[in-house]
């Protein structure tokens, strides 16, 4: 695995830490009310939360993919999987409704074991988060041929990409709190589905074209720009 690879592992996890939802302002609203501990204790039951979720799709699907890894269909899967979150992402009625924080009640005192919980539970009732992780797993795991370490470390920088953006959203909380306004939170979420949209059909389309004349199109094109 190199460089490039671990780099985009970790633009996923930036992305995913801007996935607007019930988690998102939760964790801004426990930054805000409770401080940066607080929220670093709800963030560890989400990233918790997602690992767990990780495993489930990781050893779900293993046998599965395992057994299509060189099929190009693969990628028409992955690619669909995409799409369909796209799409309920760009849909979503939620969308058109005004966004606010979520009116929950925290505790008196920061009992940072109860936030912990909080914050796993939360993210792990929202069966979107699988959806995201299988999608996820299904598109990268054949890429690396099912190799176990090379998806560990893809999937540790992931995370690891999550965990240092959610930390910057608990540092600027209050600023981005007063900056989300229904509107940009609106314009974020249509964006987002856009370019799951745009990601999955590119995918879709490695399954029709084979890679052979995709690895001649991306010589083809360094050998003009070299010119």
């Amino acid at each position: 695995m190199d460089f490039y690879d671990l780099k985009n592992a970790f633009l996923v996890g930036v992305f995913m830490a801007f996935m607007i939802g019930p988690v998102f302002f939760m964790l801004l609203k426990t930054s805000v009310l409770k401080g940066a501990r607080a929220a670093i204790a709800f963030d560890i039951g989400v990233i918790l939360g997602d690992i767990c979720f990780m495993l489930i799709a990781y050893y779900g699907s293993r046998s599965l993919l395992e057994q299509i890894k060189d099929d190009p269909r693969l990628f028409l899967v992955g690619g669909l999987v995409l799409i369909v979150y796209g799409l309920i992402t760009y849909f979503d009625k939620n969308n058109k409704k005004e966004n606010k924080v979520p009116e929950v009640t925290l505790p008196e005192s920061n009992n940072y074991i109860k936030l912990l919980f909080k914050g796993f539970f939360l993210n792990f009732i929202n069966i979107g988060v699988l959806a995201f992780w299988l999608g996820l797993i299904v598109v990268v795991g054949p890429t690396y041929d099912m190799n176990s370490t090379h998806l560990f470390w893809y999937f540790a920088t992931v995370i690891f990409g999550y965990a240092l953006t959610d930390l910057g959203k608990i540092l600027l909380a209050k600023q981005l709190k007063n900056k989300l306004t229904p509107l940009v939170i609106y314009k974020i979420k249509r964006g987002m589905g856009v370019l799951l949209i745009v990601f999955g059909a590119i995918l879709m389309l490695k399954g029709f074209i084979p890679k052979n004349e995709i690895e001649n199109l991306l010589d083809s094109v360094t050998t003009i720009t070299n010119d």
